[in-house]
């Protein structure tokens, strides 16, 4: 029981480690990568559909992305929806191909990606902590129960704990990783 209860808390701390790298994708670093964009929605025939099920999404050159509606109709909705978004992205649309340029990150802005980066750290670590909360109180209801012992709860308090700063520290090794690949010109 005990067991099972500390294998569903690291697989849950192990599914948060793995939203935060997500999450990071999404943060522009400089460099031209299909996930900068992949989260994006266009409207598809009236129903908001994820932009990899309209087009192809590949990468031109280092600092271009290229985008390849596989409908003619749909090279205005792609546009659209990335012109909208908060990326501060211009496409250029010619015929039925899209190129995203991406401008150079100023130094303001790298600072700004850096804030918004150690948010989602933060983030990430107080989900870890309240997979660790549920954990726990679920021993001291099985020690209320009388299922298991007080010893039995505090090895297994202690087990968890280790699984926390485990998944914390590899997040704030995540963090330090994205922090240098964004400082860098």
């Amino acid at each position: 029981m005990i067991n099972d209860i500390k294998a569903d808390a690291k697989t849950r701390m192990g599914k948060s480690v793995e939203a935060f790298k997500n999450d990071l994708t999404k943060v522009r670093t400089g460099r031209a990568h299909p996930s900068l964009i992949e989260h994006l929605m266009v409207s598809y025939y009236g129903a908001d559909t994820p932009i990899t099920q309209v087009a192809n999404v590949s990468i031109l050159d280092s600092r271009t992305l290229q985008v390849q509606p596989w409908e003619k109709d749909m090279v205005g909705p792609v546009e659209k929806a990335i012109l909208n978004s908060d990326l501060g992205l211009n496409p250029n649309s010619a015929g039925q191909i899209i190129r995203i340029p991406l401008p150079p990150l100023t130094e303001e802005r790298r600072k700004d990606l850096i804030k918004v980066v150690r948010g989602e750290a933060e983030g990430a670590k107080v989900a870890v902590r309240n997979i660790r909360r549920d954990a726990n109180s679920t021993f001291k209801e099985l020690v209320k129960e009388k299922e298991i012992s007080e010893d039995d709860e505090r090895r297994a308090q202690d087990d968890v704990q280790k699984l926390t700063d485990e998944h914390v520290a590899l997040i704030d090794k995540i963090l330090q990783d994205k922090e240098a690949e964004l400082m860098e010109v």
